[in-house]
């Protein structure tokens, strides 16, 4: 369907018909014969970042929050400048309140069922599960990652308290205490390294994993990793184990004035005496929250929104960018989803701009048609054909 020249200039009776026919309305690429500018998906520090962005330049966005969030059991929230420290529940209270202050920056909770692209990515529909639905010129994925967790008992039962999956996060509230890795033994030789410098007495546990044919592999992407594993102290426990068990709960035990938590566990065995240690670094598989995108044609590689750095975290959809632990950039934590999310609202904001600029171009002072100009062969060139019928029966007013 083409999109007239003049459609902007006709909006507010063109509202009316959608609103009496039920049908959503196209753009003719510029924002404001939409909903909103851009819809985002998800209201952790990402999608956040990405609002507050929009919002700093007067873009008219609209965030949806499930209130499902991969870190809403970490007890705090570190790393982030100025507020290093924080409870996430407490950062994304904090977030919204600073945003809430821009007139055009809207935040609601619901969980989207479903978006569609319309005119061949003209414009997005995105609707929830509670039968609201919002048309926009953009879409941002901001949807996270959940963790895959064993169904070891005692691991899902303490996720993210004693048993975290970022040194950067969590692992200075754990340091110089006894310490575990749980992980196939392919991926310890690069954990070990991450948390080096923060943990001396060591163990990987990795669960049956130690054979013939994961050493060979490790030998061959890694020489001399047993060399190293060894001069630096770490043990490996190749055991299956059966339980961890709590024994003591470091948010109950801590001090604040060294930062210090202090977790304690009994892991526990299908034989052979129990190991105790503090906290545990993992290395559990991960998967998207969600997979809405793909509904668009979106690319999802190994469990990750592919996008492109070079143009601002867009993927391979035009209109639709993915950002926080969701996409491809290669990191997963409060400070990276926070930039992603702002180096979104930048490309989306110049992006839009562009946009509008050619459309004034391309249609000059077409946009100064009086309203008193529209007719009935305007109206079905901008909404399709489709319509006609309803126009015939004066289900709306010409």
């Amino acid at each position: 369907m083409r999109v007239s020249s003049w459609s902007l200039a006709y909006l507010p009776l063109l509202w009316t018909v959608q609103f009496c026919s039920g049908i959503p309305l196209p753009h003719n690429t510029t924002s404001t014969s939409v909903d909103y500018d851009v819809v985002i998906i998800g209201g952790g520090p990402a999608g956040l970042s990405a609002l507050s962005g929009l919002a700093r330049v007067r873009r008219k966005a609209l965030l949806i929050d499930s209130g499902e969030y991969r870190n809403a059991l970490t007890r705090h929230a570190h790393d982030i400048i100025g507020l290093d420290g924080v409870t996430p529940a407490w950062l994304r209270y904090a977030a919204r309140e600073g945003i809430a202050k821009y007139p055009t920056a809207t935040m609601i909770n619901g969980t989207i069922q479903d978006i569609q692209s319309v005119n061949n990515i003209s414009y997005f529909f995105t609707s929830d599960d509670q039968g609201r639905s919002w048309t926009s010129s953009m879409i941002v994925l901001a949807t996270g990652i959940k963790d895959i967790l064993p169904l070891t008992p005692g691991i899902a039962e303490n996720w993210s308290r004693g048993i975290y999956w970022c040194p950067w996060c969590d692992g200075y509230e754990h340091r110089d205490q006894p310490f575990g890795i749980l992980a196939n033994l392919s991926d310890v030789f690069d954990t070990v390294k991450e948390i080096k410098t923060l943990n001396s007495d060591t163990i990987a546990f990795v669960n049956g994993t130690l054979n013939n044919e994961t050493i060979s592999t490790l030998d061959a992407k890694s020489p001399g990793w047993m060399t190293v594993l060894n001069t630096w102290g770490v043990k490996l426990e190749n055991r299956t184990i059966s339980a961890i068990k709590r024994l003591q709960d470091g948010g109950i035990v801590n001090d604040p004035s060294t930062q210090s938590e202090f977790d304690r566990f009994s892991v526990e065995f299908t034989e052979g005496p129990a190991i105790e240690r503090n906290a545990f670094i993992s290395g559990f598989a991960k998967r998207q929250r969600s997979y809405l995108g793909q509904s668009l044609g979106v690319n999802v590689t190994n469990e990750k929104i592919q996008v492109d750095l070079t143009k601002g975290m867009v993927t391979n959809i035009v209109g639709v960018y993915g950002v926080g632990d969701a996409n491809s950039d290669g990191s997963t934590n409060v400070p990276h989803a926070m930039w992603s999310g702002k180096r979104a609202a930048v490309s989306i904001h110049l992006a839009l701009s562009n946009m509008e600029a050619a459309a004034v171009l391309e249609h000059g002072s077409a946009h100064h048609k009086r309203r008193s100009e529209l007719t009935e062969e305007m109206v079905l060139d901008l909404m399709g054909r489709d319509v006609e019928e309803l126009w015939e029966s004066k289900q709306f007013v010409k």
